[in-house]
């Protein structure tokens, strides 16, 4: 991934709220990553480590409270016009994590798909306007028919679709998709995976991937990142993590991951992650090391030498 453009760039992006107040969240503390054109990055860790806040911060559906978002080499947080923001806009768009949440009820899924066509001027009139409506509808597996529709007629998983149409319809260079598949049924979850990766090859699209099912994100993702408590604590490439996980909690995480065979399942040993177990001193510099090419782990001096020999044995 080194040789290609950066698409994206976040440096230490950090999203507190509350400040100043005993109930301050840091819910992003300080994470550096870049996401390069063409790729998807998988974003994993448990409920409440930041994850989709960081999608939403990346957007700028909540403002940064420090750190830099650099898309295409400009400052996605730097002052902006209303023309700028609305360019902006369009390239990065978001698909959300409740299907039913997410579409307004009172609107037919025309509408819904066409607001982005509408804001934008993609269409110099209705009938092209209901053209490239048929033509996401038929992109994302559903039918012309379902244009006249409301959410509220649909499945989840269909749902999910007209997200995911709705998406497209300003043709994105960039889209974040936060838990798209966690709402849905297992079997659903794959045909919305798959319908993901086809539309990526076909549009040459980049994604953002947050998500807690492991067995999934190994499955859609290039490079994974594991986030803890605001933190990234880990950085590989999809295989090297699932094959050499070397932080603790990333150990931890992996070995929760349910094995459909109950031989195998009843005699697995599951580790349980203590973040006291690392012992840093105050004056220790603990941050992102390379311990393997384009293998990154949040660790100290001391831990880094461990982990360039585990990586090795």
């Amino acid at each position: 991934m080194q040789n290609q453009e950066k698409l994206l760039e976040i440096r230490n992006l950090k999203q507190y709220f509350n400040i100043g107040k005993p109930n301050e969240v840091k819910a992003i503390d300080g994470i550096s990553f870049d996401i390069y054109k063409g790729e998807t990055l998988g974003l994993v860790g448990e409920s409440g480590c930041g994850k989709s806040t960081t999608g939403r911060t990346i957007i700028r559906l909540y403002e940064a409270t420090d750190g830099q978002v650099f898309f295409k080499g400009e400052n996605v947080h730097g002052k902006k016009s209303r023309k700028d923001l609305k360019k902006f806009n369009r390239s990065i768009q978001m698909i959300f994590q409740d299907p039913y949440a997410s579409l307004n009820p009172r609107m037919k899924v025309s509408d819904i798909i066409a607001e982005g066509i509408d804001i934008h001027n993609l269409a110099k009139s209705n009938k092209e306007r209901m053209d490239q409506v048929y033509e996401l509808l038929e992109t994302v597996g559903l039918n012309r028919e379902h244009a006249n529709r409301y959410p509220h007629e649909f499945s989840g998983g269909q749902r999910q679709r007209i997200g995911i149409a709705r998406a497209l319809a300003v043709q994105p260079e960039f889209i974040i998709a936060d838990e798209p598949i966690s709402a849905l049924d297992v079997s659903i979850q794959a045909q919305v995976v798959n319908l993901m990766r086809k539309l990526q090859k076909e549009k040459g699209l980049t994604y953002l991937f947050i998500a807690h099912d492991l067995s999934m994100v190994k499955y859609i993702s290039d490079r994974i990142g594991v986030m803890y408590f605001g933190r990234l604590v880990e950085l590989a490439p999809a295989e090297e993590l699932y094959s050499n996980p070397l932080h603790p909690y990333t150990k931890s995480l992996l070995s929760a991951i349910p094995v459909p065979d109950p031989e195998t399942e009843r005699t697995r040993r599951r580790f349980a992650y203590d973040p006291s177990s690392h012992k840093y001193s105050e004056n220790e510099e603990v941050s992102m090391k390379e311990v393997r090419p384009g293998h990154f782990v949040y660790c100290s001096e001391l831990e880094l030498k461990k982990y360039k020999e585990e990586s090795k044995s």
